[in-house]
């Protein structure tokens, strides 16, 4: 982390190719989270609380407890990590603090939210089903927001002595 926080990284090209391998995967989560998504609902609620209450009229079951248990299991982990590492990354891009703050907070927020959601639609209310289309749009969207940030910062040619040009003061 020494590199980024003294923007060293900047002219590390190797750094900067690993940071772009890691969009690349980062990136194809993001397409296959929605197409996941998609294969199993739609932004219609009705289709939310049939996925997770199941529907009679097409014979599928509920989602269960133990189901549901284990995939949040997983994605509480996982997305954790993510979001960690991406608002972690985003921290490093030249935006004000507040944007950064804002970015974290929605990113963390339906990230939790996304992942609550399913077992508040099964569990809760089929109202919730609201709750959990707003989420995932929002987690798709602050992640896609993520990706172009942190993209165009590691792409972006910085101004420095020997290109001309000045250094930002706050880097």
């Amino acid at each position: 982390m020494r590199f980024v926080v003294t923007a060293e990284w900047k002219e590390n090209h190797l750094l900067r190719l690993v940071l772009a391998g890691f969009l690349v995967f980062v990136t194809l989560l993001w397409l296959t989270n929605a197409l996941l998504y998609f294969s199993h609902m739609s932004l219609d609620p009705a289709s939310v609380v049939a996925f997770y209450r199941g529907e009679e009229g097409e014979f599928t079951r509920p989602r269960s407890y133990q189901v549901l248990l284990e995939i949040s299991h997983f994605h509480l982990f996982a997305m954790g990590i993510l979001v960690l590492t991406m608002t972690h990354l985003v921290l490093f891009a030249p935006l004000s603090v507040g944007t950064k703050a804002l970015i974290i907070i929605v990113s963390f927020a339906s990230a939790l939210l996304d992942e609550a959601g399913g077992w508040l639609v099964r569990f809760v209310h089929p109202a919730f089903a609201y709750l959990k289309i707003l989420a995932f749009v929002t987690l798709q969207a602050s992640l896609g927001v993520m990706i172009a940030i942190v993209g165009w910062s590691v792409w972006r040619t910085p101004p420095n002595g020997y290109r001309g040009g000045s250094v930002p003061a706050d880097g």
